[in-house]
């Protein structure tokens, strides 16, 4: 039996496990640095599989990893499990069903990201033992990905140093290596103080600190013109000082994020913006402090990882869909809006051809696996914390169809397909496709030392972490 039948039989063998563990953490749905449960979970069926558990790494409550083997190489697979806010959504259900109204729901899939990261590990493990083959398997658990950069505090701690390469996955509504290069990005909050007054008595007495924050949106919105193209800058209110108008509100704040290419470009960025915050105060007689709260380095794939796991997805190949699949995949994207269904058409026409438009609309689901080009690393605008892994060894994350084509990210409908058959296909492909890649860079020691060389020569084993000096986990 070949490297590749042998992992499939074994993904197979315990894909039913895989499944329930990813249902249970779809219902837990708990945010960054709030999965108890879910961490609890994966960290017990890590243990039933012979992984010896290692919890709250770098202080962190629900970071943890599963260590089994011993010698090298030392494989690294990273598993996720944090929800979005407001994305509570009834598994498999095409129609805005919330389970609890305004609640937690798994918006990115990452309970499929988790179990089937785990699954591959277990799969790897049991390939090891049978073939009697030397090397230790550690499965990161590292929450709080959307926003809150629990990987890089847990980079900046040293959790992932001493492991020779790192393989993980992101559901997606396609089936490739992904080619992209994602933005680095740094949060910050800007805190304004001032003087309460009587608005309409004696509002010369006021120093407002909402104006700061209102002019310092001006400001930013300016900024905006001059910067390099790729770059962006939100922003959301945190405090607006009350509910009173007539109160001169004398404490606001403000939180921004600011993303470009890369982290030193960030950086440029984010030194005018604090000079536009210190104008903005000063313009409305106030004063301002800002600290960052997180960040992300970022992402460029590691190509000797990253052509490995390619021949791991063609040889495993993509998710079998049956018809149930399609037409639930369509009961979906009847639910998108106008400009979704417009960017769904778009897609079809560019990566099947526009004679199969009318095919594809009917089953939308991918049903082919995209080349990776290392000569075509395209520029994404998301931001992941598999960056900041990616500065510690070499690092690849990979994209497996979970959902119908183009289905909007951070949506009740992501969340809906991310606990249904397709989700759940999806991930039990990523698990065996994981495993192989690191079979395949076991099995060839030269590959390992080429995707070092490469990794050194990215960055000359310097690491800039975003949240240097960063002493608190931020919120949402």
């Amino acid at each position: 039996m070949d490297p590749k039948q042998k992992i499939e039989q074994l993904v197979e063998q315990k894909k039913d496990k895989f499944i329930a563990l990813s249902r249970t953490i779809w219902e837990f749905a708990e945010l960054g640095y709030e999965e108890y449960q879910s961490s609890e979970t994966l960290c017990k069926s890590l243990e039933e599989e012979g992984f010896a558990v290692t919890k709250k790494l770098a202080g962190i409550p629900t970071a943890f990893k599963g260590v089994w083997g011993s010698g090298n190489p030392v494989i690294g697979i990273l598993g996720e499990y944090d929800a979005l806010p407001g994305l509570s959504q009834k598994a498999g259900c095409p129609v805005k069903t919330p389970l609890h109204e305004n609640g937690a729901g798994h918006g990115c899939g990452h309970n499929l990201l988790g179990a089937g990261a785990m699954a591959g590990a277990v799969a790897l493990k049991e390939y090891l033992e049978s073939t009697k083959q030397a090397g230790t398997i550690i499965y990161f658990g590292t929450p709080a990905e959307e926003n809150l950069s629990g990987k890089a505090f847990m980079a900046r701690d040293g959790v992932f140093d001493g492991v020779d390469f790192f393989y993980t996955w992101h559901p997606s509504s396609f089936n490739r290596i992904g080619a992209v290069h994602m933005n680095a990005n740094i949060s910050r909050i800007y805190e304004f103080k001032g003087i309460t007054a009587h608005a309409g008595g004696a509002p010369h007495l006021g120093r407002s600190a909402l104006d700061s924050c209102e002019l310092m949106g001006v400001g930013a919105n300016y900024l905006r013109e001059h910067i390099i193209m790729e770059a962006r800058i939100h922003y959301a209110y945190l405090d607006v000082g009350g509910r009173a108008p007539n109160v001169v509100q004398d404490h606001a704040a403000v939180r921004y994020v600011i993303r470009a290419p890369y982290l030193r470009q960030v950086k440029d960025i984010i030194k005018r913006v604090d000079q536009i915050a210190e104008g903005a105060a000063l313009m409305s007689g106030t004063t301002v402090t800002y600290h960052t709260e997180s960040g992300y380095s970022e992402y460029i794939p590691n190509n000797v990882l990253a052509e490995t796991a390619d021949k791991a997805l063609h040889e495993i190949g993509g998710p079998l869909w049956d018809e149930q699949d399609f037409a639930l995949a369509k009961d979906f994207t009847e639910a998108f809006n106008d400009q979704s269904k417009e960017k769904e058409r778009e897609t079809i026409i560019q990566r099947y051809g526009r004679d199969k438009l009318a095919e594809k609309l009917q089953n939308p689901l991918d049903t082919q696996i995209e080349k990776y080009d290392k000569n075509h690393i395209i520029m994404e605008f998301g931001s992941t914390d598999a960056g900041d892994v990616g500065y510690i060894a070499p690092t690849v994350h990979l994209n497996i169809a979970t959902e119908a084509l183009e289905t909007p990210g951070h949506s009740w409908l992501k969340a809906g397909q991310a606990n249904s058959s397709i989700g759940l296909k999806g991930m039990v492909t990523a698990a065996k496709v994981i495993a192989l890649s690191c079979v395949k860079m076991i099995e060839d020691p030269d590959k390992i030392k080429q995707a070092k060389a490469e990794f050194m020569q990215k960055n000359n084993g310097i690491y800039d972490c975003p949240v240097a000096g960063v002493t608190e986990l931020p919120k949402l």
